[in-house]
């Protein structure tokens, strides 16, 4: 029981010690430089499923600027991890909470050098709510679990890319991961921390949730602004009352007793990468990083807009058998304010 309190109060840490298949664990580190022509995720993780050739570790990157991908598989045992705090090993590579060393220099899109990560902005975890998921992160056996480490963080040191040095001194940066035994059926997902006022990050996510033989659309948003987050969530009673996919865009509308915030993320070239299933990490994940997503904050009361802005160079997703969502309504589930 011990051991189940503390892996949830650190959603950073590893939580697959003696878990079989299905099963994934992956952390995903979005780094912009300043000059903000380069753009790339890399995410580090392990898959215990029983196709693609079995339980592998990986690392996996996208360009976020020409969308090619690499996916980069290590045996089981070039992975390891900590369980109480960010420290994850993939062979050669190192991801913790002071940065990532890559050597990927032996694959189709060599990478090598050192990202140091300067002030961390994790979601706040409380024993009520330990993390982004809220209560939900206590409920055991969901079929996919969420975590933001770093809503927002300056960056340091420099990368050989392709030959290529690349001085990410003064870029910025966002940490997230997911773990559990498949990605949902179906999801959109959007996160920037590039707005013109510096340190406010926007993350949003949707997905069908399998609950006691149904599925809902659980949404966790947040918007980092001015030091104080924002929180939108089924588990804040908060509502969707708008929500459209379209070629060209995703708009989302939601509000609570206090704030409504409307959304529009502008949907640009996706890169291909790989996601999992309860069998392998073959799904097709189309992502990209270079959206743009326009947010307006405004108090109920009045309508008194509290923030607008726009945001670039955003990560955004938008997989799976998505329609559900648009036509299904949120679960009525409530906990706590959305501040």
């Amino acid at each position: 029981m011990i051991d189940v309190i503390n892996s949830r109060l650190h959603p950073e840490g590893y939580h697959g010690r003696g878990r079989r298949p299905p099963y994934f664990e992956g952390w995903y580190f979005k780094i912009v430089d300043p000059t903000e022509r380069h753009r790339y995720a890399v995410i580090p993780g392990i898959s215990l499923g029983t196709a693609d050739g079995g339980p592998h570790s990986f690392v996996q990157v996208l360009d976020g600027v020409t969308g090619r991908t690499l996916y980069k598989r290590y045996p089981v045992e070039a992975f390891s991890a900590d369980e109480q705090t960010l420290d994850v090993r993939v062979g050669p590579n190192r991801f913790t909470w002071d940065g990532m060393t890559l050597d990927l220099s032996k694959s189709n899109l060599p990478i090598r050098g050192e990202i140091r990560t300067i002030n961390p902005k994790p979601w706040p975890v409380t024993l009520t709510s330990p993390g982004i998921m809220g209560w939900f992160a206590w409920i055991p056996r969901m079929e996919c679990y969420h975590g933001v480490l770093s809503l927002d963080h300056a960056l340091s040191g420099t990368l050989s890319i392709e030959s290529n040095t690349v001085d990410f001194a003064g870029g910025r940066g966002y940490i997230e991961k997911d773990w559990g035994q498949a990605f949902p059926s179906g999801w959109v997902w959007m996160q920037t921390n590039h707005f013109g006022q510096p340190g406010t990050c926007l993350t949003a996510s949707i997905a069908m949730i399998p609950w006691v033989r149904r599925t809902f659309p659980g949404f966790i948003v947040g918007l980092f602004l001015n030091g104080t987050l924002y929180r939108f969530a089924t588990y804040t009673g908060a509502t969707t009352t708008h929500l459209a996919v379209t070629d060209e865009a995703v708009t989302w509308v939601l509000q609570d007793g206090l704030y409504r915030l409307e959304i529009v993320g502008h949907r640009a070239d996706t890169g291909a990468l790989r996601g999992p299933s309860k069998v392998d990490m073959a799904r097709p994940v189309p992502e990209t990083l270079s959206a743009t997503v326009d947010v307006v904050f405004s108090a109920r009361n009045g309508r008194r807009v509290v923030f607008a802005g726009t945001g670039l160079y955003a990560g955004m997703e938008i997989g799976g058998d998505f329609a559900p969502l648009l036509t299904s309504q949120p679960a009525g589930v409530t906990e706590g304010s959305s501040v």
